[in-house]
């Protein structure tokens, strides 16, 4: 049986090393290449493509996920697996923008990276399970954001920022009798009791958007 070929992005030697090795215990994979800095991955990976890649976000002369957005753009049709310390949404998001489809962070055990694998090559889409989460999250809180009115968007962005009453009707122009009224149908509509559940629900744990 043919083997799947993986290539590994990552500049820390013990990290590539201790990958490589596990990967060529695994009887369905064998590692193609491994690559420590963007430049000679993106070279490398578009030259001689393997079916998955490995990628680390941190890189020396770069991130893996602007070598990710690279190969994209040239054609590749490698599946990408960021391995990465990063948890926050941001780099998350970002990366499955630019077209990788696993997320998984550095504490996963070897045999999760493995299954992790074999599950990309299926057509899956492995994550760890923190990373899952955030993108379930904040699936939910667009789904939230739709349920409500470009202007009662406005007064609950505005609360998150700190806002009084009085103040958002000043920048609104708009009465307080009003914004109260803007409050009621946000907190019926979203199933809230109070403004602190309501930004939760709609900006998450971390408070309003910036």
């Amino acid at each position: 049986m043919e083997k799947i070929q993986v290539s590994i992005v990552e500049d820390i030697t013990n990290v590539r090393e201790g990958m490589r090795f596990m990967i060529n215990q695994t009887p369905e994979f064998t590692c193609l290449a491994i690559y420590d800095n963007a430049v000679d991955a993106y070279q490398g990976l578009l030259a001689n493509p393997p079916d998955l890649a490995i990628m680390d976000i941190s890189l020396p002369d770069g991130t893996g996920i602007d070598c990710i957005r690279k190969l994209r753009a040239a054609g590749s049709k490698i599946q990408f697996m960021m391995f990465t310390i990063y948890e926050d949404s941001d780099q998350v998001f970002e990366a499955l923008a630019a077209g990788a489809s696993g997320y998984l962070i550095k504490t996963a055990s070897p045999e999760k990276i493995i299954e992790s694998l074999k599950e990309l090559h299926q057509g899956g889409s492995p994550m760890s399970a923190s990373i899952a989460r955030k993108v379930v999250n904040s699936f939910q809180r667009s789904d939230q954001q739709h349920k409500l009115s470009t202007r009662e968007l406005e007064v609950l962005t505005l609360l998150s920022k700190g806002f009084l009453y009085k103040e958002i009707a000043a920048k609104l122009s708009i009465s307080v009798g009003t914004i109260r009224q803007h409050i009621h149908h946000i907190y019926d509509k979203l199933h809230v009791q109070n403004r602190t559940e309501a930004i939760n629900k709609i900006f998450g744990k971390k408070g309003g958007a910036q």
